[in-house]
């Protein structure tokens, strides 16, 4: 019986595909001023608007331990705005600062650019996508 290789590996194509997306955003992200992680804190604010902190972990699937930290990184560069509810003290709520709103402009061809620096057709990352989002669904 032979051990498993790497390269056939499921998960071993997923993390070197992960840390190769996340590195070609890097440069795009740093003329921004903004990390990875906190560009897709700010996608779902610029889709969905000011939310709680809970709608936030669910729609990135990160815990609060790991978002508190974003949001108070991105709080301090004047990009959101934290505050609790009225209604329920224990409820945090995050919102878009003017700046933050302003950023969404500038934001806006990070897609594009990603997609002209990939080598592959918006046809071929479409259907990666999807794969992916089905493989998810499919483990969940």
């Amino acid at each position: 019986m032979h051990a498993a290789r790497l390269d056939d590996q499921l998960c071993f194509a997923l993390y070197t595909a992960q840390r190769t997306v996340t590195a070609a955003y890097r440069p795009l992200l740093d003329e921004l001023g903004i990390t990875y992680p906190q560009y897709l804190v700010l996608l779902v604010l610029w889709e969905d608007g000011p939310c709680s902190v809970s709608h936030l972990g669910e729609r990135l699937q990160l815990d609060s331990g790991t978002l508190s930290p974003l949001l108070k990184r991105l709080e301090a560069v004047g990009l959101v705005a934290r505050r609790r509810s009225a209604d329920d003290e224990r409820r945090v709520e995050v919102s878009l600062t003017e700046a933050g709103t302003r950023l969404e402009d500038r934001a806006a061809c990070v897609p594009e650019r990603l997609l002209a620096g990939s080598g592959a057709s918006e046809t071929e990352l479409v259907e990666l996508r999807d794969a992916l989002k089905h493989l998810v669904r499919q483990m969940q």
